[in-house]
């Protein structure tokens, strides 16, 4: 149906056309790319960042991941066969000159008499009545062993570490013991020390009153009284 206008200067309506169709065009001076464009053909995360690393698969992580717990798994075994395997691997004890472990053993009633024992480990172990007869046990360490009724006569015992030993009714005759070490609750109860000489031994002011009260002799390698060297006064 046409539409009628009607101009103020004319009597005869003239049909209002129709306005032409514009169909919009893209101008591709102004989009020059497709829009199908292949994601493919952009560039790569490596491309835009050259020190970026490939990322490996989850598959190879925790194939890498368990590789390393069962070589770790391997040496903690073979550590622990070791230990077992030899108890000298795992309580170590010995000396110098006396290679067999001492330390933490029951040596009860074992000779060592004239053995050459120097720096020699007796750490907690159990030595009663263990003959030390003319040892040379010098800086050897008796730390919290029990030397009940051992033989030390005549033992070269400079330098011993009897600290929280038990040294009761131990036979000292003739020992040097010059600049052993006696801390702690050491006791010498009823102990032989006729011709000892403690030298610069630590003791307690009791363990001290104790052994002058039973002190005497001369000791025959040093020349000096044991009551000189108690400080018995």
């Amino acid at each position: 149906m046409a539409i009628l206008s009607v101009s103020p200067f004319t009597s005869t309506p003239k049909p209002l056309s129709s306005p032409p169709s514009v169909k919009p065009q893209l101008s591709r001076a102004r989009y020059p790319f497709s829009c199908q464009r292949s994601f493919s053909s952009y560039p790569t995360q490596r491309e835009h960042f050259p020190g970026l690393k490939k990322l490996e698969s989850p598959a190879n992580m925790f194939s890498s991941i368990g590789e390393s717990l069962s070589r770790a798994g391997l040496l903690a075994i073979l550590s622990a066969s070791l230990v077992l395997v030899d108890p000298a691997l795992a309580f170590k004890g010995g000396g110098p000159y006396g290679s067999e472990v001492t330390r933490g053993q029951d040596l009860t009633g074992k000779d060592f008499s004239g053995k050459t024992l120097i720096k020699q480990d007796f750490k907690t172990s159990i030595l009663r009545q263990a003959n030390f007869k003319g040892a040379k046990l010098l800086g050897a360490s008796f730390f919290d062993a029990d030397l009940t009724g051992a033989d030390l006569s005549d033992a070269d015992l400079r330098g011993v570490d009897f600290s929280l030993a038990n040294v009761t009714k131990v036979n000292l005759k003739n020992a040097n013991l010059e600049g052993a070490l006696a801390t702690g609750n050491t006791s010498f109860r009823g102990s032989v020390i006729t011709g000892a000489d403690f030298t610069d031994v630590p003791l307690r002011d009791d363990q001290r009153k104790y052994l002058c009260k039973v002190a005497d002799g001369v000791n025959p390698t040093t020349g000096n009284a044991t009551r000189d060297t108690l400080l018995c006064g």
